[in-house]
């Protein structure tokens, strides 16, 4: 299983999203061909109404911890109530290019 289907397994199985997309971003990175280890994950939940942003990041991470013992090195991560998710149009931010390692 790839980690982008790990990752949405994990996702799913707990918040049962409204919308999830996991977006393998690591050919953005300083890494080997093939790597997979940088994600976008956008989740649009009910579960995050009346919780924080930080509290929101820290579940998903905390969903996914496990997965940052084996290739996964970094998430940037998108989560929105419904009502915030529709008030933006459906849309979230582009990832910028990497500024790390040797680029």
């Amino acid at each position: 299983m790839s980690m982008k289907e790990r990752l949405t397994a994990l996702i799913e199985g707990s918040l049962h999203p409204d919308y999830l997309e996991v977006i393998d971003e690591s050919y953005m990175h300083n890494v080997p061909k093939g790597s997979q280890s940088h994600f976008k994950i956008v989740v649009v939940s009910d579960q995050f109404e009346d919780v924080p942003l930080v509290a929101r990041h820290r579940q998903i991470n905390s969903l996914v911890k496990s997965l940052f013992a084996d290739s996964l090195h970094a998430l940037a991560l998108h989560t929105m109530t419904p009502a915030e998710w529709a008030s933006r149009g459906g849309t979230f931010p582009k990832s910028p290019q990497c500024m790390g390692g040797s680029k």
